[in-house]
């Protein structure tokens, strides 16, 4: 198989295997299972078809950027990667949308920091982050990688909008009323003020610093210096 064929076939099963596990085969298998079970089966099954397209990735053979690539450009990509970490960072404190025990009541606050941008800010912050690698490595292999990853986060968010509304019913839906799955689509549209979308502490802070520590190990690791430390030494 062909390399690039070869990508985006292991693309297909981790999307597929993500999208079918999240939603139509769950109940179905938690029943059988048992939700630890099922947890683990979900894991191990997401864990191996990341592998396999990472794999997949790293066995594409070198190929010519389809763009010129300067400091202009990885500017714009460094800002994009530090505002996903920042999103990332706020999305795992007082979050609706992920499996806890408080999710409802969470629910009840008014949307704050990214919250406030968007009410998926995980999945937003993998899209980020996944165009922003295009930006800065415009190869074939990687633009379909980073399509990959932008469909699951986009198509993954709004599976869990659907599957929320039936699992917690009135809390998520007056949730999905004060949110928007856009980011900053209800400050742009006048339905609620951009004071509310400053970043908390725990959000700014947490997410510079992965930002930071992230950029440093891509050199660290041998690949391409990203972020400050471009311009640094």
């Amino acid at each position: 198989m062909q390399p690039m064929s070869l990508l985006i076939v292991t693309g297909v099963l981790f999307v597929g295997s993500h999208l079918a596990l999240s939603h139509p085969l769950r109940d179905g298998l938690a029943g059988r299972m048992g939700e630890r079970g099922f947890q683990i089966t979900y894991s191990v099954v997401a864990i191996a078809t990341f592998i396999m397209l990472v794999q997949a990735w790293r066995g594409m053979p070198p190929e010519p950027p389809l763009w010129v690539v300067d400091d202009p450009l990885w500017t714009l990509a460094s800002l994009i990667v530090l505002f996903a970490s920042i999103l990332f960072m706020g999305s795992l404190i007082g979050n609706p949308a992920l499996p806890a025990p408080g999710a409802a009541k969470a629910a009840e606050a008014a949307p704050r920091g990214v919250f406030a941008i968007t009410r998926h800010p995980m999945m937003w912050g993998f899209t980020l982050w996944a165009l922003a690698h295009a930006l800065v490595m415009p190869t074939p292999g990687q633009i379909v990688l980073s399509a990959i990853i932008i469909f699951l986060a986009l198509v993954g968010s709004a599976g869990q909008d659907a599957k929320k509304a039936r699992l917690m019913g009135d809390a998520w839906l007056q949730w999905a009323a004060r949110t928007s799955f856009v980011p900053y689509a209800r400050q742009i549209g006048g339905a609620a003020p951009w004071a509310d979308t400053i970043p908390r502490p725990h959000a700014l802070l947490g997410g510079t610093v992965l930002w930071l520590i992230a950029t440093w190990a891509h050199g660290a690791l041998g690949y391409m210096v990203a972020g400050i430390w471009r311009w640094m030494g």
